[in-house]
């Protein structure tokens, strides 16, 4: 029995919020207008995962030598070019594929994240229990956020002003610091690892973004698509 595949709204409105998101859009563009036509968006979504791959194996040599941070860094700045640039490349040249370009980067960011986490996991910056509290977090957001994208044709981008690249930067800080100090004192408190407090802040703060778009969007579409009335026939 075969499956046709699931319709998804190629015609969904991007909604990015980010601090950077405007010079961002016209720095992506001004390099799409300049890029050589050879390179298209599947080359660059392939670059984006094999960069956030290189950026999980860079954590995981931490333990080896504090130089790692330099393959961290630079695998982040290109997996900015390559995850971020592929779908501006498409609308740039108006050769969208906009159900194969939402499966296939999204499954790109599942993954690249995966492999994130895990390297991060494995370096001894951050404990597995953080690692896979952050990891469960970014999961049930991404999910949450691809049936409202969906169901209400909105995808967003972007939760209080942070976004794919405004977190790049806050993870290269992160590094950059670990090389020097991986831990943060509390006077006499104790200490804990820098990437420990950041992976329990951010997934409490994405168990909460997720609680509120799931009860937000419940509401609007309970609007929109109301139960039908019984009928007395």
């Amino acid at each position: 029995m075969s499956q046709r595949p699931v319709r998804i709204a190629g015609s969904h409105t991007r909604e990015n919020t980010g601090l950077l998101a405007a010079a961002e859009k016209r720095t992506l563009v001004w390099i799409a207008t300049r890029l050589p036509s050879g390179i298209h968006s599947d080359h660059l979504s392939s670059l984006g995962l094999v960069a956030m791959a290189a950026a999980g194996v860079s954590f995981a040599f931490y333990p080896l030598s504090s130089w790692a941070v330099v393959g961290v860094l630079v695998a982040l700045a290109i997996n900015w070019f390559g995850d971020s640039l592929d779908g501006t490349v498409a609308r740039v040249r108006n050769q969208q594929r906009p159900r194969y370009g939402f499966y296939v980067d999204h499954v790109i960011d599942l993954a690249g994240t995966t492999f994130l986490l895990g390297g991060l996991a494995c370096s001894g910056l951050m404990s597995p229990l953080p690692a896979t509290l952050a990891l469960a977090g970014f999961l049930l957001v991404s999910a949450e956020t691809y049936l409202a994208t969906h169901a209400a044709g909105v995808f967003r981008m972007s939760f209080m002003g942070i976004g794919p690249t405004e977190l790049r930067i806050l993870i290269a800080i992160g590094a950059i610091r670990a090389a020097v100090n991986p831990w943060v004192t509390f006077g006499e408190s104790g200490a804990i690892r820098l990437f420990d407090l950041g992976a329990l802040i951010g997934a409490v703060g994405m168990f909460v973004v997720f609680a509120i778009s799931a009860v937000r969007n419940t509401i609007a579409l309970s609007a929109a698509d109301p139960r039908p009335e019984r009928s007395h026939g």
